[in-house]
């Protein structure tokens, strides 16, 4: 058995440490399921009977389903891409589908090809509906105010809206095939819708593809006149320019020609620069050889041997030579003939020096007329190529005039093109999707699941009302049992005192002596025999009784143990209660009577204060006269040096004191006592005021003996709390116990 002081100990440290309450116990939330299991099964039944009225209130629903073929790819004959544009066999393109599907402008032209805006049993739908619970009361007891229809284009708008959120579209998995279902509380209208809605659809993609092509022809006709109007004003602008510069249309054949020319001048120049430096070079070896060599040495001159003259007229001075030779070896110098051989071969050395001199001559003229050639032939040239630039710069803006004329023509010739497509693709145009499996008219409701609303709310309304119970269990923070009051306050139970049902003319503070066999009166025996065991090296008990708040039935507490302490010990009972002394009235002494205040004051000796109880040996030492500050008589020198000379004549004195949460009366108290009984109320005191008003005491270095759990109700604590058994109340009775 641990020692007061080891409780204390631990009581510190599990009042320092974590708040049990933050821990999930599931016992504990179980038993506040069972003990408001009744509350929760009106809450069941309340809400199982609205379910099920409201259910039966409820309209069948009808549901349709057609199914229809999404023809992800379109049959062409000429290539229009551009008119036609679409992702082909993906499911991006079927959601987008079911996307159209549920469009609120479909729902719209439904709502107009049914005629619902005059289907006056559709449109009442769509008006304030009755209240549900108005199909179980006569007509005499439903109040329906006449309302005026509302206007037609507000009436299609909301059956539009209907139409739209009641309409279902599911792609089918795998498939182009695409589900659409309707429901409705009228089954024809339930299998219309979907085969209407199927039908506009379709109708609605031919009619924006239309619509794309008539936007697409209108665009490629404008286009095409503007591009027919600038191709004429580009090819205009090439004739002119043509016709201003005198260009012939030859592809290139006056280009080619003068790159020709250019090419034979350039040869020309070369050969006439050639043909100038040989004569220049000829001409300088004449004037060399005339200036340093004399005429003769002309003759051997390469320039002046190539000439035919001269190699005629050396021809012939060689044959005059000859001549000359032949005559000389058969004539005389007189001889005639010698006489003609020497004039002969004189005139043939003229005629050799004329020629010389002629092709000296020459020479000089072939020098200039070479260097004449060349020149003319470079300014030739040079001409050559400045037309040759100039045409270039007319060919480059006549190529720029004509790329212009081919790009308006290519463009014109295109867009030609694309309106003849355009105008062809629109005869062979098919349907975007066609029905596989219309929607028929149901022949049995697919809603509401009456079962199902009432199982869910039975199921709903259970977790409410246990959830409910859980919450006011979190939030409910008093303290209930005894293993409740050690978890929470963190220190032990003493005894727990049983809520009693009194007879009528007995006193609760006096039941230990009235009622000896009330189970009240065993559990101030168990409290009794907690405090003489508490220590028994200390013969002397001085045991202060207090509580945190007013009426926990401390005082009644404090009377009943002090009953039973007195049949083995001497006792006195003390009322230190200054604020709302109780012991005195509940004891029948008399009012005004001196008691603690007279003692502590030293007005009166203990003989004339102290007083003995009727019919028990209980000694009681009342308040006496309520002091102005009954804090600083308790706190003086001479309130313990009284309760020192008590402890000499009394074995166990009692001590009840004020609240501690009201006053500070207990703290000066606990100072003088021996042990601490703190009192709790089960099912009244919020824990955390019990445990704050336990620190107060503990930071007094109070000895607190333990809990003592006043008015108990054992029967609930057992049934709800699992902490007490059937079997304790049979014990009693075997022993002759009773309960009061």
């Amino acid at each position: 058995m641990n020692t007061l002081g080891e409780r204390d100990r631990f009581s510190v440290q599990n009042l320092s440490g974590d708040d049990p309450e933050e821990t999930l116990d599931l016992v504990r939330y179980w038993r506040a399921v069972n003990r408001n299991k009744w509350r929760i099964a009106a809450l069941v039944g309340a809400v199982t009977v609205l379910a099920v009225l409201y259910a039966q209130s409820l309209q069948n629903v009808y549901r349709a389903t057609a199914t229809i073929l999404v023809e992800t790819s379109k049959p062409k004959v000429v290539s229009i891409e551009d008119v036609y544009s679409g992702s082909v066999g993906s499911y991006e393109y079927l959601f987008t589908q079911a996307g159209i599907l549920k469009s609120r402008e479909l729902a719209a032209r439904v709502a107009r090809k049914l005629h619902l805006v005059q289907n006056a049993a559709y449109a009442a739908g769509f008006a304030a509906p009755p209240p549900w619970y108005a199909r179980f009361l006569p007509d005499a007891l439903v109040s329906r105010p006449p309302q005026a229809p509302p206007p037609p284009e507000v009436l299609e708008q909301a059956m539009a809206g209907a139409i739209q959120g009641g309409v279902d579209v599911k792609p089918v998995r795998n498939s182009q095939l695409l589900e659409i279902s309707f429901e409705s509380h009228d089954p024809r209208l339930a299998a219309q819708v979907p085969n209407t809605l199927a039908d506009i659809y379709m109708t609605a993609d031919m009619e924006a593809r239309l619509k794309v092509r008539e936007r697409a022809m209108a665009f490629l006709g404008e286009q095409s006149e503007a591009l027919k109007k600038k191709l004429a004003a580009s090819e205009k602008a090439l004739q002119e320019y043509r016709e201003r510069e005198k260009i012939l249309d030859v592809k290139g054949l006056s280009l080619g020609g003068a790159t020709r020319e250019i090419e034979q001048l350039t040869s020309a120049l070369i050969e006439a620069r050639r043909k100038r430096a040989e004569a220049e070079a000829a001409l300088s070896q004449v004037k060399g050889l005339r200036v340093t060599d004399g005429a003769g040495a002309v003759e051997a001159l390469p320039a002046v041997l190539r000439s035919p003259l001269v190699q005629r007229a050396k021809d012939q001075e060689a044959d005059a030579e000859r001549r000359l030779a032949d005559a000389s070896k058969r004539y005389g110098s007189e001889h005639p003939r010698m006489i003609a051989a020497q004039t002969e071969l004189r005139a043939a050395k003229e005629n050799l020096g004329r020629q010389v001199r002629v092709v000296v001559a020459s020479i000089q003229k072939e020098y200039e007329a070479a260097r004449a050639n060349e020149a003319a032939t470079a300014r030739a040239l040079e001409q050559a190529k400045g037309d040759v630039q100039s045409l270039n710069r007319k060919e480059f803006r006549l190529a720029a005039l004509e790329r212009e004329v081919a790009t308006n023509r290519q463009l014109y010739d295109l867009f030609m093109q694309r309106s003849k497509e355009t105008d062809v693709s629109s005869e062979l145009q098919s349907a975007v999707a066609r029905v596989i499996d219309p929607a028929v008219v149901p022949t049995s409701p697919s809603g509401p699941n009456r079962r199902r609303i009432v199982v869910i709310a039975v199921f709903m309304s259970l977790l409410l009302g246990m959830a409910l119970a859980v919450l006011i269990e979190r939030l409910d923070n008093t303290v209930k049992t005894s293993q409740d009051a050690e978890a929470k306050l963190g220190v032990p139970t003493v005894g727990a005192v049983h809520k009693t049902r009194l007879k009528r003319g007995l006193s609760i503070e006096r039941l230990f002596l009235e009622d000896a066999s009330a189970e009240f009166s065993e559990d101030i025996r168990t409290l009794r025999s907690g405090v003489l065991l508490s220590g028994l090296d200390s013969p002397q008990k001085t045991v202060l009784v207090t509580s945190s708040l007013p009426e926990e039935g401390k005082s009644t507490i404090a009377a009943n143990l002090a009953f039973a302490l007195s049949q083995v010990k001497k006792t006195l009972l003390i009322d230190a209660d200054m604020r709302r002394p109780q012991i005195g009235q509940i004891l029948g002494v008399p009012a005004n009577t001196p008691g603690l205040s007279s003692l502590v004051a030293g007005e009166l000796g203990p003989d004339k204060c102290v007083f003995s109880v009727k019919g028990s040996d209980l000694f009681v030492l009342p308040s006496g006269q309520i002091p102005a500050n009954p804090l600083e008589l308790l706190s003086t020198h001479r309130f313990v040096d009284v309760i020192e000379k008590l402890k000499g004549q009394f074995e166990a004195i009692v001590i009840d004191s004020a609240p501690v949460q009201m006053v500070s009366d207990p703290l000066v108290i606990a100072q003088v006592a021996t042990a601490v009984l703190y009192v709790v109320k089960a099912d009244d005191t919020p824990f955390t005021v019990a445990r704050q008003a336990i620190r107060r005491m503990r930071r007094v270095n109070a000895h607190i003996l333990g809990i003592v759990l006043n008015q108990l109700d054992v029967a609930k604590a057992e049934k709800y709390y699992g902490e007490y058994s059937g079997y304790g109340r049979r014990y009693y009775r075997k022993y002759g116990y009773s309960k009061r």
